[in-house]
């Protein structure tokens, strides 16, 4: 059996998808919004919150592999204190349970933010970690101390593997994550920044997550980046693709600042939550590159998809999504 934590998110609901066409039986966790659009006797969905240690233990029972992909990715003030416990003590309780059922090998989702952004005139790879001087979320902080529970579980004897995706593209709730760029080039939003950062398929995550588990690779840690794009080149191909105006108003630092301190006003009378936040701002501002030689030496056979090809495939099942509504 196969344990999925964080089933109903982008990067979960992508993986089943591709375990359920392998005929691998799962049991996937989910916390408050069920699996959809699922219909195989291979998959057992369960209601579990990871701070649920009684819960992960019962759920856990009989199962080899684990994929960890649950957690919370915010950029908000007042989402830190749950982004911390689920992110840092939820990891530990996966990992102790994992320890005690003698669960054979897990596969723990972290991110590139735990690598640290904020690197001058070098690539980033996966000999780095995250610092303060080097990191411009919260979020960041709390993959970093997510991947120290799962090196402890190594160091305890757990055989598992931990990927750090750059910005994973798919078509998940746009109303929220990474998916939200379709929503907002969608919707014609005008801005843009010099931004530069990795971009990778959520198809193309969930491959390399199961070639690794398959694989003796164990106590490494793997970067998963298709390539480097600017946002501003990578807006343009979605307003293209989507038939919408393309964003034309550059947002500069400066701007930056006004914009997330106005959005934060406005949250505050209108309960939403901002459209951008003073960590988000400061990451579009980034330009940051990756090196992601390393998952193809070990995997010589693994081919990324082109960001053309993910951003068509993407921006067709939003259009899809839409024109069923």
């Amino acid at each position: 059996m196969i344990l999925v934590t964080g089933g109903s998110g982008l990067v979960g609901t992508a993986l089943i998808a591709q375990l359920l066409a392998e005929g691998k039986p799962v049991r996937a966790l989910y916390n408050k919004t069920p699996i959809a659009d699922f219909h195989s006797h291979e998959l057992e969905q369960v209601s579990c919150n990871i701070l649920d240690v009684a819960g992960l233990e019962e759920a856990m029972q009989g199962v080899e592999q684990v994929y960890h992909c649950a957690a919370i990715v915010s950029f908000l003030p007042k989402r830190r204190k749950e982004m911390f416990t689920i992110n840092i003590e939820g990891t530990a309780n996966v990992v102790n349970v994992a320890l005690d059922a003698g669960v054979k090998k897990l596969v723990h989702v972290s991110s590139v933010a735990a690598l640290g952004r904020i690197r001058e005139n070098e690539a980033i790879n996966e000999t780095m970690n995250w610092t303060e001087e080097t990191s411009n979320s919260q979020y960041g902080q709390t993959k970093y101390l997510a991947e120290l529970e799962v090196w402890r579980g190594i160091g305890e004897g757990l055989n598992a593997v931990i990927v750090n995706p750059v910005l994973i593209l798919g078509p998940g709730n746009w109303e929220g994550g990474s998916s939200r760029i379709f929503k907002s080039v969608y919707d014609e939003l005008p801005w843009y920044t010099d931004g530069v950062t990795g971009f990778v398929d959520v198809r193309d995550v969930a491959k390399a997550m199961i070639q690794l588990m398959d694989s003796d690779i164990s106590g490494e840690r793997f970067i998963l980046s298709a390539e480097d794009r600017g946002f501003r080149e990578v807006f343009n191909m979605i307003a293209k693709t989507f038939g919408k105006r393309q964003p034309n108003r550059k947002v500069t630092a400066t701007l930056a600042a006004i914009v997330w301190r106005l959005e934060a006003i406005k949250s505050l009378f209108t309960g939403k939550e901002p459209m951008i936040t003073k960590e988000s701002a400061a990451t579009a501002l980034t330009s940051a590159h990756f090196n992601n030689s390393k998952l193809l030496q070990h995997l010589p056979g693994f081919h990324y998809r082109t960001i053309e090809e993910t951003i068509a495939y993407t921006c067709d099942a939003f259009q899809q999504k839409l024109n069923n509504q």
